[in-house]
């Protein structure tokens, strides 16, 4: 009997462990709450420098849903020189499965109206519009956004589409979507499109307009947020990115395949700010250096180089160290703003930053009436 129970006791904690191996977990990127991130996939990253501060598995290929609009109205916005254009619905734009703004065959919008349904609404119609309406097919604007997302340092992802429907051979990484993020939030018309909360499209031969909401709801609940997109497949499942900022510094918290996505990137971001603030780092805007002058009313002239701002700890911030290369000397006359050198910035050894020094005053050259003063002083 007592031969049983062991057994039976083993074979429970086979099967817990087994369980338990199953189970995603995270431990490098943990709330400030104490809460695991249990995305299969993700990254925080601050923006100005792309550093990453978490990420886990940030680099696997998966399905992302329709976070891929992110990619898709970047190219759009930094290929159309009109957003206020009027163009007419395409008729492979109607009828498009899932979320959708209700496009009609032969609609006249405007294209910054279908930037918003986009992203707000997460109208499939409205990405089969643009795509056709920008690259003339779905084909050729999936090639846009292919070169969109390398311009923007995405390496391991394929753009099938601009909606973000399942296809096999539709893909990217926490990774290279934060990146492509990052490059997007740094364009004004697109932060502008995904910080908007409620908007109005108008409804073409309808006495109403539509009321388009974003289904962002960490907008109306995390302090700072202002954007990006959410997503879901079955395939993908639930898939957010997030963008917040807070003192001049801007996280943006990538979460693939996460059931709690609003909940864990909101940890992540709220971490990220708890734990990193930006801070200047290099020589600075005052003077660092005397670079000696030949041939000059003065005989040196100061030098700075600028100041760069890098995302840290406190303990980090103690540790990093700026070297200074400035020339050996220069011979007048010498403009304001002449180059004067080279300046390093590293921590702990590691290169963040290279920049060069600069001149902050003029120094003429000696006149005939300078060399006499000297002539007689010499004698």
């Amino acid at each position: 009997m007592r031969r049983k129970s062991t057994l039976a006791a083993a074979l429970s904690l086979l099967v817990l462990l087994a369980v338990l191996s199953s189970v995603p977990f995270f431990t490098e990127a943990k709330a400030s709450t104490g809460a695991a991130c249990s995305a299969q996939s993700m990254i925080t990253l601050e923006n100005s420098t792309n550093r990453v501060l978490y990420e886990h598995n940030a680099d696997k290929k998966l399905p992302m849903a329709s976070t891929t609009k992110i990619v898709t109205a970047i190219t759009v916005i930094d290929a159309c020189d009109d957003l206020e254009k009027i163009v007419e619905v395409p008729d492979a734009a109607v009828g498009v499965e899932g979320s959708s703004v209700y496009l009609e065959r032969g609609e006249k919008v405007k294209i910054i109206d279908l930037l918003h349904g986009l992203m707000l609404q997460s109208g499939n119609d409205c990405a089969a519009a643009l795509a056709i309406v920008t690259a003339g097919s779905l084909e050729k604007f999936a090639r846009m956004m292919n070169a969109k997302a390398a311009e923007a340092g995405a390496v391991n992802s394929n753009f099938v589409t601009p909606h973000g429907l399942h296809d096999d051979n539709h893909y990217t990484t926490a990774r290279d979507l934060a990146l492509i993020t990052s490059y997007a939030m740094k364009n004004p018309v697109f932060r502008r499109i995904v910080s908007t909360k409620r908007y109005t499209m108008p409804w073409q031969g309808r006495d109403y307009d539509r009321v388009l909401l974003n289904k962002n709801k960490l907008l109306h609940t995390f302090d700072g947020c202002d954007g990006v997109k959410t997503g879901y497949t079955k395939k993908a499942g639930r898939c957010l990115v997030s963008s917040a900022e807070r003192d001049g510094m801007r996280v943006i918290a990538v979460v693939l395949n996460d059931g709690p996505m609003f909940e864990d990137c909101a940890a992540l971001m709220e971490k990220a700010f708890s734990e990193y603030r930006l801070v200047g780092v290099g020589p600075g805007e005052g003077v660092c250096a005397r670079i000696p002058v030949t041939g000059g009313k003065s005989s040196e002239v100061g030098a700075a180089g600028e100041t760069f701002f890098y995302p840290m700890t406190d303990g980090e911030a103690q540790r990093v160290q700026a070297r200074l290369f400035p020339l050996s000397g220069l011979c007048a006359p010498v403009e304001k703003g002449t180059e004067a050198g080279k300046f390093s910035v590293t921590l702990d050894n590691q290169l963040l930053f290279t920049g060069k020094l600069y001149t902050i005053n003029s120094v003429g050259g000696l006149d005939v009436w300078d060399y006499s003063r000297k002539l007689i002083g010499s004698w």
